[in-house]
């Protein structure tokens, strides 16, 4: 669908504040409702501030119904629907929207019957209460995958920005006693936004009053599955084990979802029905290879609420053998430059895995993500004369079958995990994953140095690893090579 033109916010605006004072009219309060619903067309004062028994609360007024009903803002998702999407304007007053001709989604200020018409309303609280008759009505807060803006326009289509999430929160309002006000929210990318809103006052005797941090959520664009059909299955098996070696399961979701609550389970030859594995609940499941485990099945299973199987993955079988050879789905291998002597860098050969998390989507929604500890590398110096060293390391690309993606997506931040009595050796620079920018760890990266002069003695290194990869990477267990040259 094409993105209208931004041209309605630039004309003229309406009366859209509504201030009363002096009058005072006895009404019953609106129906109370509590179940979830999701509003996307119609009036709803969004922001709706009451005050009783001394507390300031912040409430949806939901006008799309009959009689109108007072809800709670946890009870609701407002929709800012597809058709919501515009092109912003080609004019500079416009550009904190984003670059001229992007696409936006707004709710206009100037209600569209057939999209959300959400406002701010104080027209509930009643006179004489709070000093100066008004509150404060703050943005403290905004998660999403864009920027946000609230803003109206003046007579002359000038915006007057009210709450902006990319210059700095929080945003802070007045509004006085008895406003009904609407005003156009723009949205800056599709899905899920959280806003966090605020409401302040001090009363006439000076004591202050506030509702606390309030969280809206929005969603812009088509809502998400509430029921997506989920298969899952169990990567990472090797076709066979020696014994001792680690083994690493792990359970994929195809497609992924938000379910991230998970039981492992096991069944051994003798045994009629699997059994839980006590304490294993995540995507990842690791343990030692014994003989006692060969041709043991495994499967898992992913939950909703409560105990509500969401998909089960189909047995796997472990084969362990004598005479297999340990395949660790990540290896660090190392290259020793023995010219300079008795420089020795070595990792534990039954602690050279790392397995990372299964990777999550940013809170921005634009990658996977996950996180880990380079396994210690220790480095020892005997040599005479003391000449320094330095470890550095660089990482193969990541493989998942015939898939390949770049090393440089995964990055570090090098520490020394102990070293010997003024043997002065210092961690490398962080490197940031090349996600955006840069080439990451498929470039040399130093991990540890010593000047010259120093150096001798046996140190511990270690890293913080961090992958950020693109959101069109394949499902599957990647694995990649670390070498570490030490000179």
């Amino acid at each position: 669908m094409r993105a209208r033109r931004l041209k309605r916010l630039a004309a003229a605006a309406g009366t859209v504040i509504a201030t009363v004072g002096g009058l005072v009219v006895a009404v019953s309060g609106p129906a109370s409702a509590q179940e979830n619903v999701v509003l996307s067309a119609g009036h709803v004062d969004a922001v709706d501030v009451h005050y009783a028994d001394g507390r300031l609360v912040l409430k949806v007024h939901d006008d799309t119904v009959q009689p109108s009903v007072s809800r709670d803002p946890g009870d609701v998702a407002f929709q800012v629907l597809p058709q919501a999407a515009v092109e912003v304007p080609d004019l500079p007053e416009y550009a904190f929207l984003g670059p001229a001709g992007s696409t936006v989604w707004l709710l206009p200020m100037t209600q569209d019957p057939n999209l959300l018409w959400p406002g701010w309303n104080t027209t509930r609280l009643p006179t004489g209460v709070f000093r100066g008759e008004k509150v404060s009505l703050s943005l403290v807060d905004v998660s999403g995958p864009g920027r946000v803006s609230v803003f109206m326009t003046d007579p002359v289509g000038q915006p007057l920005i009210k709450f902006r999430s990319d210059d700095g929160l929080p945003d802070a309002i007045d509004v006085p006693v008895g406003t009904h006000a609407h005003a156009n929210w723009v949205f800056g990318a599709l899905g899920s936004y959280t806003l966090t809103f605020r409401a302040d006052a001090t009363l006439t005797d000076g004591r202050q009053v506030s509702t606390g941090p309030v969280a809206y959520r929005f969603v812009v664009g088509d809502l998400p599955d509430p029921d997506p059909q989920v298969q899952l299955s169990i990567q990472g098996l090797q076709p066979a084990y020696a014994p001792g070696a680690t083994v690493t399961l792990t359970a994929v979701q195809t497609p992924t979802s938000d379910l991230n609550r998970y039981r492992w389970f096991s069944k051994c030859p003798g045994t009629e029905e699997f059994t839980a594995v006590p304490g294993e609940t995540s995507a990842a499941y690791s343990f030692t290879a014994t003989n006692q485990l060969d041709d043991c099945q495994y499967l898992v299973r992913l939950y909703r609420d409560g105990e509500v199987v969401a998909a089960e993955s189909g047995p796997a079988t472990l084969n362990v053998d004598d005479a297999a050879s340990p395949a660790p789905s990540q290896t660090i291998t190392v290259t020793i430059d023995g010219t300079q002597g008795a420089l020795v860098v070595s990792v534990d050969p039954n602690d050279r895995t790392v397995t990372l998390p299964a990777a999550v989507l940013s809170t921005a929604g634009d990658r996977w993500q996950s996180s880990g500890e380079l396994r210690p590398v220790t480095v020892t110096d005997t040599r005479p004369g003391a000449p320094g060293w330095n470890v550095a390391g660089r990482l193969s690309d990541f493989t998942s079958g015939a898939t390949r993606v770049g090393g440089k997506y995964l990055g570090w931040a090098p520490t020394v995990l102990a070293q010997a009595n003024g043997q002065g050796v210092a961690a490398g620079q962080e490197v940031k994953p090349g996600f955006a920018s840069g080439n990451g760890l498929a470039a040399s990266s130093v991990l540890g140095s010593a000047p010259v002069g120093a150096g001798r003695g046996t140190a511990r290194l270690g890293a913080g690893l961090n992958l950020e990869l693109p959101t069109d990477t394949g499902a599957g267990q990647y694995t990649a090579t670390l070498t570490l040259t030490a000179i």
